[in-house]
Order: structure tokens, then C-alpha cells, then sequence
């Protein structure tokens, strides 16, 4: 039953159907405060979000240079230098993309802070196993999270859009890409690859409720193997071979993470005998 956020453990009530509305409506209120606050600021620092947001339109970003470095090594040609100039056609486009973006980078820069807040609400729901359970579920998550918008931003993202960006029919088609396409393929993107990134985490708590473990997850190896492939290619729509690679690699990776962190069945039928003696020695008390 929901409690009193503000009383102890030691000290937790019932609480009623409104007061558990209240306490609701106090964690979307904490959330949308905290979004709103960090949403600004992010707004009003105009010059350093695009220079993140644009830098993967330039040879000169992060990646490419790696790439040439390690291209340098070997005492190969370096990639070629591009650089894709975008356009805008719409009147207040700018203006509400800049928006866009500030909401988004605002939404994954509070994204723990909102998460805690559901935690403190969703806690004196739950049992001690499962309490212990989603509490390393949620510290996983975020850190998987943010890794997963890393590997977007400055892995998947610039790939695709080199690729796609470049690309041409005929040297008589020029490329000119809009504002608003690049935003969108930016932002989805680099989002999708941080909710991939959460497959350890839910493989973890599915294993913890015992719906799946760790041998179902070797015995499917195989099959998963090609799902994901195929989920890659969804993800990379430029269809070259080496994206595919660089998106399918990282998803297979977490694959074989989700095996580690699930349980095995013997884990499980430990546990549940242990829970059993518990409950029969506090029967017979």
C-alpha cells in the first residue's frame, strides 16, 4: 500500500484512493518542474546544443577523425572530407525545432532524477524481493540508458548519416538536406539506441520473476542472433554492409550480457525452497 513519503519505513500508513492521487500528482509535478527548470537552461545555451547536434555534418567529427587515425596507422588514405549542408523551408521551423531539441536533451538529462521520483511512488507497493529486484533495475537502466545514447550519437548516427547523406543517384542530384529531416533522424535514432541498450536490464528482472533464465537465453542464441540482425537493418535503412556490422555487433553484445545477468533455473528452485522454509518456520511459530 502507498505511504506517506514523508514518514519513515518504521512508521508507514495506509493511505487512501486520493491521498495515493496526491502523491502521484506530486511526482508528476517534481518531474515536470525539474524538465521545465533543466529545459530552459538547455534552450538559452543555444551555441553549445547545436554545435552537439550538428558536429556529426563535419569530417571533423569525433569519429571520422578515428577513424582516420586509425586508417593513418596502416598507412592508408584517409576518408574523404564532406560536409552536409542543411536547409530550412519552413518559416518557424528553427524556432520550434530549437524547442524540440531543448525538451529532448532536457528529458535525458533529468531522466534519473524522474525515475527516482517513480521509485519513491512505486516502492511501498512492492515486496522486499521485489523491491531489491527493481532497485538494481533501475541504477542498470540508467547507466545502460546513457550508454546506449552514446554509442547512437557518436557510432550509429554519423555511420547512417554519412552514408545516407552522401549518397547519390547521379552526380546531377545534388544532396540538400532539410533542417527538420536531420532533427528527426537525429532524435530517433540516437533514442532508439538507448532503449535497445536496455535489454540487460529487463532480461534481468524478467530472470528475477522467473519468466525466463539463463538456459532459455543460450538454447534461442541462435535465433536471437538473427532477430537482432534483422532489427539492425531496421535500424540502419542505409543497408551497407559495414553500418549493418557496427549496429548488429553492440546488439549481440548485449545478447550475451543478458545471459550473464540472468539467473539459471537452479538459482530459481534455490530460492524458492529457501522462501519455503521460511514460510513453513514462521507457520510453526
Amino acid at each position: 500500500m502507498r505511504t506517506n513519503r514523508k514518514k519513515s519505513d518504521a512508521n508507514t500508513v495506509k493511505m487512501t484512493f486520493w491521498e495515493h492521487l496526491d502523491e502521484l500528482r506530486k511526482v508528476i509535478v517534481n518531474s515536470l518542474i525539474a524538465v521545465t527548470i533543466v529545459m530552459v537552461a538547455v534552450f538559452f545555451a543555444k551555441d553549445i546544443l547545436f554545435k552537439i547536434v550538428l558536429a556529426p555534418t563535419d569530417s571533423n567529427f569525433a569519429l571520422y577523425k578515428g577513424f582516420n587515425a586509425v586508417l593513418g596507422l596502416f598507412h592508408l588514405s584517409p576518408i574523404e572530407p564532406f560536409h552536409i549542408q542543411l536547409i530550412n523551408i519552413n518559416v518557424t521551423a528553427q524556432f520550434f525545432i530549437h524547442m524540440r531539441i531543448a525538451m529532448d536533451f532536457a528529458l535525458v538529462l533529468t531522466a534519473p532524477f524522474v525515475f527516482y521520483e517513480l521509485w519513491t511512488f512505486i516502492r511501498p507497493a512492492l515486496y522486499s524481493k521485489e523491491i531489491k529486484a527493481v532497485k538494481k533495475s533501475f541504477g542498470f537502466a540508467a547507466i545502460l540508458f546513457y550508454i546506449g545514447i552514446l554509442v547512437g550519437y557518436f557510432l550509429i548516427f554519423p555511420l547512417t548519416l554519412r552514408f545516407l547523406g552522401t549518397y547519390q543517384v547521379s552526380w546531377s542530384v545534388p544532396n540538400t538536406l532539410s533542417l527538420n529531416s536531420y532533427i528527426s533522424m537525429f532524435v530517433s535514432m540516437i533514442f532508439i539506441m538507448g532503449i535497445i541498450f536496455e535489454m540487460p536490464c529487463l532480461a534481468a528482472l524478467l530472470s528475477r520473476f522467473g519468466i525466463i533464465n539463463k538456459q532459455m537465453m543460450k538454447k534461442y542464441r541462435k535465433h536471437a542472433a538473427v532477430i537482432l540482425m534483422v532489427i539492425a537493418a531496421i535500424i540502419t535503412p542505409s543497408g551497407d554492409a559495414v553500418t549493418l556490422l557496427f549496429v548488429f555487433v553492440p546488439l549481440y553484445l548485449l545478447y550475451e550480457l543478458s545471459i550473464v545477468v540472468c539467473r539459471s533455473k537452479k538459482e530459481d528452485e534455490d530460492e524458492d525452497e529457501n522462501e519455503g522454509k521460511e514460510i513453513l518456520a514462521v507457520h510453526r511459530k
